[in-house]
């Protein structure tokens, strides 16, 4: 399985914009989908969006699109999360998941890897 290692997290305010990073470690994204949630305190956790790396297709949880972007740097093997337009309600413990790309996209992240989650709170 491939590891992940999570960056980028802080506290921000209202309107502001914050980028996260999620780097693959030991092995390449190059057979993955790697997608990003997050959790809220009391809240279940939730997707936001996701990219196939091999073919580049994205897709975005309907909530967040248009405040969200969601990128590769396929020489750093590493999977971004840019959130613009940051709101209070946007505070969370944010996490990168990966898990075998399949043709049927029939994923399942819980039986894939996960990064360490990376606290992002915003501020009004």
């Amino acid at each position: 399985q491939v590891q992940l290692v999570e960056s980028g997290g802080g506290s921000v305010q209202t309107g502001d914009s914050l980028r996260l990073s999620c780097a693959a470690s030991g092995r390449t994204f190059r057979t993955y989908v790697v997608a990003w949630f997050r959790q809220a305190p009391g809240k279940e956790r939730e997707f936001l969006g996701g990219i196939r790396w091999s073919l580049g297709n994205i897709v975005y949880t309907d909530s967040m699109k248009g405040r969200i972007t969601i990128s590769k740097d396929n020489a750093k093997n590493t999977v971004y999360l840019q959130m613009n337009s940051l709101r209070p309600e946007d505070t969370a413990v944010y996490y990168c998941a990966a898990t075998r790309d399949t043709s049927d996209r029939d994923w399942n992240f819980d039986l894939g890897s996960w990064g360490q989650g990376t606290q992002v709170t915003v501020s009004s």
